[in-house]
């Protein structure tokens, strides 16, 4: 395999990250040792698994001479607020095109709070547009317009799940096989592949007794699994990474993303308490809370014996818990 140490990347992250011990969570779940391996402490714009994705994905847009950044996300994009923050500290000017209706919560919190406020802070100009728009067109235009004026645009992918993006996820995976002995599985959330792309390769790798988990936070399990078969296999080509079983290496767990993409399930809702009064770790309702509510599940219906060691990566999101923070308070009760 291509030694990752000679691809170009920008250092925008604090990295490793730990892998820590949860042991209020193991005690109290009664299953496998859980291990958090914490990607929401990378640092650069609050923190998140996007970052490590942007290491990769800024460095071809420095390289390239680009002086503006142009993606696009939902209203309440953990992606959109660390491509904000990192392009603040490059100098970068960054165009944000925002989905405003993909899902239908229609509060002050969620429009103007969350990561769609951290976006604005860190300097972003938002352009608000529908699910219905062509994604690819949108941010074709907004580049477009950016040339007009003389400018360089790097036009980057929604949830920068690009091939070059999820060369991040390898790195993360090489990191854990250096931090720990070798985990039964590897779980976390996935939407637009990858994370789960790079996790997969990386598995592939590093790891190949580790089953690579990811929680379909999408309610599209079969479109998430089809997405992340076909990005790893073009992340393993990049690499020249060879390997008889990629495809077989894809999981994607369904059932845990209630009925749409952003929906607050109860399990959510627990996985969230549970992880804050027995760790002291916030998990956002999108992404974090899901993936750890499909741990959860596993662990109770039994997929992991008590030996096995599981490592739960956590991609941040913290600020998404702001904007939904009506529906989560109703869940606390009185404190």
């Amino acid at each position: 395999m291509l030694d990752l140490d000679t691809i170009d990347r920008l250092e925008l992250a604090v990295l490793p990250t730990p892998v820590q011990f949860g042991r209020r969570i193991t005690e109290d779940l009664d299953g496998p040792r859980i291990f958090v391996k914490r990607d929401d402490l990378t640092g650069a714009g609050g923190g998140g698994n996007k970052v490590r994705k942007l290491e990769y994905v800024l460095a071809e847009a420095v390289a390239s001479g680009a002086d503006s950044v142009v993606s696009i996300g939902v209203t309440q994009s953990n992606a959109m607020r660390q491509l904000a923050g990192t392009a603040a500290g490059l100098g970068l000017e960054c165009h944000c095109a925002v989905i405003t209706d993909r899902f239908g919560i229609d509060t002050p919190d969620y429009r103007e709070g969350g990561n769609i406020f951290l976006t604005r802070i860190f300097g972003a100009r938002v352009h608000p547009c529908s699910e219905s728009d062509d994604q690819r067109a949108v941010i074709e235009d907004i580049a477009a317009g950016l040339r007009s004026e003389g400018k360089q645009p790097f036009v980057i992918p929604y949830g920068i799940s690009s091939v070059t993006g999820a060369l991040g996820y390898v790195r993360a995976v090489r990191e854990i096989a250096d931090q720990m002995e070798p985990p039964a599985a590897i779980i976390h959330a996935s939407g637009s592949a990858g994370t789960q792309a790079g996790t997969v390769v990386g598995g592939a790798a590093y790891l190949p007794d580790t089953r690579i988990i990811g929680i379909d936070v999408d309610a599209a399990p079969e479109r998430v699994t089809d997405d992340v078969g076909r990005l790893s296999g073009q992340v393993a080509a990049r690499l020249r990474l060879e390997t008889s079983d990629l495809a077989g290496r894809v999981e994607v767990v369904g059932g845990y993303a209630g009925p749409s993409y952003g929906a607050v399930t109860p399990e959510v809702l627990e996985a969230i308490s549970l992880f804050g009064r027995l760790e002291g770790l916030l998990l956002d309702p999108v992404y974090s809370g899901k993936a750890a509510a499909g741990l959860i599940g596993l662990v109770r219906k039994g997929r992991f014996s008590r030996d096995d060691k599981v490592v739960f990566v956590h991609t941040g999101g913290w600020p998404g818990l702001f904007a939904y923070r009506s529906e989560i308070a109703a869940d606390l009760g009185p404190g």
